[in-house]
């Protein structure tokens, strides 16, 4: 249902700057331990731009779609959202599907409605769709096809990697390679439990001309973001069949992609380099960038494949 970002269509040199943001937060509305208040006071205060509240949208809570709109300030706003259940997927009793953007007089689960079905009523409504952590979940590869409404696919759950299950980059690409057009993003799932891990640990960089709600979740929608644990993109460029990274430093940037193995460059300090995608040509490549202290920073799968008719766009 989503068309995908097209190596034309890269974030880095569109109109604005990028805003950091996390998608994927609890407050004391579902399981999460602080108000609301707090909540977004950490993330404000932790040089964040924005963030969505997506407090559990199940009854024991009230299906709440939680109002963050009297805490927006001049530089820093909040997405309206939820995350959403339904029976069931293969491995477990409900599904996880992060939804920003949702109006505040969404219906609350019908009789009957299954989690894709959800999902569709969700992305009708105006929000941006993710599969939550499909790892942690043990989402199958079947049941993330059947979640048509998805634009992407959290990759990076930081409350899940303690766990070990915080990285869904195998199914992503499983699901691009059967012709899924996808977008990819990392999110903290902050709940703030004395057990979890630290917070403000996983985000996205979202290319827009403002912070307006509507301009990030148009942004959103487009793919033109990326994700990070702590490394900068400042720039991707597909030319003469190579991307071109310029980054902050790294030790290692890696182009993988629609096929088995991955061009690799390495070194202290790097900040830029060219890698060749002849190998991906016919799918799709991906850049990631790790830093000396295991940060790394994802784009989003670049399309590489030519439309129906007409060549290459590179």
């Amino acid at each position: 249902m989503t068309d995908g970002v097209r190596a034309t269509d890269l974030p880095f040199s569109r109109p604005g700057r990028f805003w950091r943001g996390n998608l994927h937060t609890h407050s004391d509305r579902s399981d999460g331990a602080l108000s609301l208040e707090e909540t977004v006071r950490r993330y404000r205060d932790a040089g964040y731009d924005f963030l969505a509240l997506t407090d559990h949208f199940r009854a024991e809570y009230g299906f709440p779609v939680t109002d963050t709109r009297p805490l927006r300030t001049p530089g820093f706003t909040t997405l309206l959202g939820a995350e959403l259940h339904a029976p069931r997927t293969e491995a477990g009793p409900s599904w996880h599907i992060v939804a920003a953007g949702l109006p505040l007089n969404f219906a609350p689960l019908a009789p009957g409605e299954s989690g894709p079905q959800l999902a569709r009523r969700a992305r009708e409504a105006g929000a941006f769709i993710g599969m939550a952590h499909p790892s942690a979940s043990l989402l199958t590869a079947s049941d993330a096809e059947s979640l048509d409404a998805a634009h992407a696919v959290e990759v990076y759950n930081a409350l899940s990697a303690r766990e070990h299950r915080g990285d869904s980059w195998h199914l992503t690409d499983v699901l691009l390679n059967r012709g899924r057009r996808l977008a990819a993003y990392a999110a903290d799932d902050a709940h703030f439990q004395p057990q979890d891990p630290p917070a403000c640990a996983a985000w996205v960089q979202v290319r827009a001309e403002s912070l307006e709600p509507e301009q990030l979740l148009a942004a959103l929608k487009a793919g033109h973001f990326y994700s990070s644990t702590g490394p900068e993109l400042h720039d991707i460029e597909l030319a003469d069949g190579m991307v071109s990274v310029r980054c902050s430093p790294v030790r290692k940037v890696l182009l993988t992609g629609g096929a088995p193995g991955a061009q690799v460059v390495q070194g202290k300090s790097l900040t830029e380099c060219a890698l060749p995608v002849a190998m991906f040509r016919d799918g799709f490549c991906r850049v990631t960038v790790e830093d000396a202290a295991g940060g790394r920073a994802w784009s989003n799968p670049i399309y590489l494949s030519p439309p129906a008719s007409g060549p290459v766009e590179a």
